[in-house]
C-alpha cells in the first residue's frame, strides 16, 4: 500500500506543476477536495496501517476511488480547461501522461485497498 500512496503523491505533485504551469483555474470547493483528499486522504489512511489497519485501509480506499473520479470527470469527460484535449500545447504531454498516471494508480491502488478491506487478500 505505501508504494501506491506514495507513488500516487509523487504523481499528484507532478501533475499539479502541470496545472500550475498550463494556468488551469481550480475553484475552491475543487482545490479543498485536491488538498483535503487527493493529497491528504491516502497520506493519513497510509499513516493509520500501523494501529488501525482496516480503517486506514478504507480510508485509502476511499479517497483513491474519490480521486479517480474527479480526475476521470474533470481529465476526460467534461469540456474544460482541466480536460486534457484543452490543456495549453506546451504543457499537454506532462498534464495528459501524468492525468494518466494518476487515474491508474488510482483505480489501482482504490481495488487493491478493497480487497484488502474485505480480507480477500493478505500481505505477508
Amino acid at each position: 500500500m505505501a508504494i501506491v500512496v506514495v507513488a500516487h503523491l509523487i504523481i499528484s505533485l507532478v501533475h499539479g506543476m502541470a496545472h500550475t504551469e498550463a494556468r488551469i483555474p481550480m475553484s475552491t470547493a475543487a482545490n479543498i477536495f485536491v488538498i483535503v483528499v487527493i493529497l491528504a486522504g491516502p497520506l493519513v489512511g497510509l499513516s493509520l496501517l500501523w494501529r488501525f489497519e482496516r480503517a486506514g485501509r478504507g480510508l485509502i480506499a476511499a479517497t483513491l476511488l474519490a480521486s479517480f473520479l474527479f480526475g476521470l470527470v474533470n481529465h476526460f469527460l467534461l469540456v474544460s480547461p482541466d480536460h486534457v484535449a484543452h490543456v495549453a500545447a506546451r504543457v499537454r504531454p506532462l498534464f495528459t501522461v501524468t492525468a494518466a498516471l494518476l487515474a491508474m494508480t488510482e483505480s489501482l491502488g482504490a481495488v487493491f485497498a478493497v480487497r484488502l478491506v474485505r480480507g480477500s487478500m493478505q500481505l505477508s
